[in-house]
Order: C-alpha cells, then structure tokens, then sequence
C-alpha cells in the first residue's frame, strides 16, 4: 500500500476496494464507513423507498442532509451508490438540483441506472445526475464557482490524499452563504505511517482520518467561518492486531458544518436571534450545532460569528437576527465547547456504555461471550474491550479453548456485540462504533 502522499495509488486502491472488493454494506470489514446513529424520521422514510440496490451499497460514518433544503442545489462529494444523493433528492424536490461526483465505475453504474425508478416513486423526474471525477478537481467535473447551496459529504474526504484541495475546491463552488455539512472519520492526534498505509485502516475509514485540529485549522485558513460541530461519536478498536497498531490515538465520527459568510467582526457584541421555524421535521427547535439550540419563537443572545452565520447562510429565511436593544430575560449567548472536550465526552460515554464498548454486555452473556461469574470478577471490562477475549482471559474462563480459534467468542458472538453488517466471517478484525441496526444503516 502506498502511502497518502502517493495520490494516484490512492485513488488506484480505493477505486479497487469500493469498486469490486466490496459488493454491498455487509462486506465491510470493520463498522467506522458505517452509520451509527439513525437519521432524521423524514430521512428514514425517504430511505425506504430508494431502490435496494442504492441502498445495500451505502458506506457511511454519518447522517449528512440537512433538512429544509427545498429548492436549493446540492452537491455530494464521493456520492457512491448514490443514496445520499436520492434523498438529498427528495428533499430539494422538482426545483432543486442534486449532483453527485465519484470516481468508481462500480458504484456510479448503480448510482444512474436507479434514478428513473425513484423517479417514478417520487412522481416527478428528480433534477439528480452522478458525474465522473476527482473530489480534489471539481471544476474539472463540471462543478462551476459559485453554483452550489449546500454541499453534503459522508465519510469519503479522509480517503483523499490531498484534503486541503478537496475543501478549496468546496469553498470555490460554494455560492455566499452556502454550507458544507458532512460527516467523516477523525483521530485525536497525528497518526504514524503504519496506520495511514494499512490496507484496512485505510480502506475503511481509519487511516486517512485527519488530526482535529489540523482540519479545524485547515477550514479557517481556506476562508471557511469556524467549523461548528453537530454530533461525535467515539469509535472504538476491539480487534488486538489493529489496536496495536493505532497505539494511544483514539478515532471519532464527526458531523462538522462549514459556512461560506462574512468573516464575523469579533470585537462587536449584543445580537439577538430567533428560530421562526418553518423546516419541516424542526417545528419545535432547530438544532445549529451542539452549542445552539433554538426554540422556536424564543429569542436568545448569539455571539457575532453566529449572527453572521444566522443572518447571510442559506439558513437566513428561517431566522430573524437584530442587535440587542436589550439583553434583559433574554438566555445568555452560549459558549463554544472545544472538539478536544466533545471528543473525551464521547469516549467516557462510549466506556461506560457496556451495550456499545463492551464486547461482553449483560445482554451478551447468554449468547455465550462471558459466563456471569465471569463478568462480575472483570472478565471482559471496557478496559479489556480492545479484544474480548484476550489471551490472558482465555486462562481464566472467558472463552474456552474450543473458541480461541474463532476469535472473539465464535459464532455466537457474531449475532451479538460484534455487528453482523461488518462482521461476515469469524477471523475478520472489528471496529464497533455504535449499535447499527437495520434502521440506522
């Protein structure tokens, strides 16, 4: 495996690993391109009527679609399959436009020969198309500057060996005001080069994630406002080869969202801003990002870079922002919680949470992973969770010998902790991010 500064080997590995290695979802080797929380209900219900052949070949960290988007044009980067792009569809409807950019044969085939049949779902002929070509070189596949609202992404920008080309490229097709609202893979420091050349690390998510704060950084200097962040998840490593090899860096699926507005005047204070609702699925509260909350007709102090987000985003429409005349009543502004803390939060919840971490759960047990007895004396606890059952805990009756082959438990375990989307053979090593049932993946 070349390295990432190697770009046409990249792009060579890639094409082959999501072009014929893998056929469908279930072939992932790991759960990190795999979605870990379910999506809006509005999404969900769109998603059961997209042709099964978009579906099944879905790859995705994240649920990156904003709601509210009709009329708006959409692009997606690495669209695949294109089932991001079919509900981006739905949502922008007939006078909306959706583009989907990719660069593997494979998946643009299913992506275009499905949008007639979704079309006749939906009962009109969707404005969507799936072009050919680089992330890094939008121009070069027909994506004009300035022609884009909103441009979605779900766990494909870590693949890319020139990360920094793929967000200028973003921020030229940008129009003023629009967003890139995406959800990829991130660890909490640098990564050695054993870890970005690994052909399972990388394949599937891990190796090419970027450092926090390298890309929070990156963004702003691209001329992005500052990176706002929607939701964390902690994913964990419960395979021992590949733990070894990832050391002390923890890994994170991260929802950020990317605004082209007016720098904010910083030094300038006292805005006023009210959700006047109107998207639908959000008629109580609109969610900005996990420091803003907006309650529906309740006007609460905002700093200035969220004003300017609020008042000249392709959001404006649904909120009224003014200077404070006075801030008496009114809820403070609320401050901005670093990523660094958002991501220990989300690994002390991910620890603590034995049905997610912990290869052992009380409700594995009777599937065989741990007797009781074991269980209390520690067999199996999220700091052994990194492999369930460890040779150490082997000796102590965890798994009986018969199943040390079999890794993790055996057969039984499959059905259980270790997902059966990404777990298609005993031997193969796992990532568990999140419980993912049918109706979240």
């Amino acid at each position: 495996m070349a390295s990432l500064g190697d770009s046409n080997a990249v792009y060579s590995s890639v094409k082959d690993y999501y072009g014929k290695v893998l056929e469908s979802s279930r072939d992932l080797k790991t759960s990190a391109c795999t979605a870990g929380a379910a999506p809006h209900a509005i999404v969900r219900k769109i998603i059961k009527t997209i042709p099964d052949a978009v579906n099944d070949k879905f790859y995705g960290c994240g649920n990156p679609i904003p709601l509210g988007i009709e009329g708006k044009d959409v692009l997606d980067l690495g669209s695949g399959s294109g089932r991001d792009c079919y509900v981006a569809a739905a949502l922008v409807g007939p006078q909306g436009s959706v583009t989907g950019v990719d660069m593997t044969d494979e998946q643009l085939q299913t992506a275009r020969e499905n949008i007639n049949a979704f079309g006749t779902t939906l009962g009109y002929t969707p404005k969507l198309k799936f072009v050919t070509g680089y992330i890094e070189m939008l121009e070069s596949s027909g994506i004009a500057h300035s022609s884009i609202d909103v441009c979605i992404s779900n766990c494909v920008i870590n693949l890319s060996p020139n990360k920094k080309l793929v967000l200028q490229g973003v921020f030229n097709a940008l129009r003023s005001g629009g967003e890139l609202y995406f959800s990829d893979v991130y660890a909490d420091q640098q990564l050695p080069s054993a870890v970005r050349t690994h052909d399972v690390l990388l394949g599937e998510c891990i190796g090419g994630a970027l450092f926090t704060e390298e890309f929070e950084q990156m963004a702003v200097d691209i001329g992005f406002a500052r990176p706002r962040v929607l939701s964390v998840g902690h994913i964990a490593i419960n395979d021992a080869e590949l733990q070894g090899l990832v050391g002390e860096a923890k890994f994170y699926s991260i929802t950020y969202r990317l605004f082209k507005v007016p720098q904010a005047d910083q030094s300038m204070d006292g805005f006023v801003a009210e959700y006047q609702g109107g998207i639908e699925g959000y008629e109580g509260e609109y969610e900005l990002d996990v420091d803003h909350v907006f309650v529906t007709g309740k006007p609460v102090q905002v700093d200035a870079a969220t004003a300017a987000v609020l008042s000249s985003a392709w959001l404006a429409g649904f909120f009224k922002v003014s200077a404070a005349q006075t801030t008496d009543g009114l809820q403070p502004a609320a401050s901005t919680t670093s990523t660094e803390l958002l991501m220990e939060q989300a690994y002390k919840a991910s620890s603590s949470n034995d049905d997610s971490s912990s290869c052992c759960a009380p409700k594995k047990e009777s599937l065989g992973c741990c007797p009781p007895k074991k269980e209390a004396s520690g067999c199996c606890a999220p700091k052994e969770a990194s492999s369930c059952c460890a040779p150490k805990k082997e000796t102590s009756g965890c798994c009986p010998p018969k199943k040390e082959s079999s890794s993790c438990c055996a057969k039984k375990e499959s059905s259980g902790c270790c997902n059966t989307k990404t777990s298609t053979t005993d031997a193969q090593p796992k990532l568990n991010m999140l419980s993912c049932s049918n109706d979240t993946c």
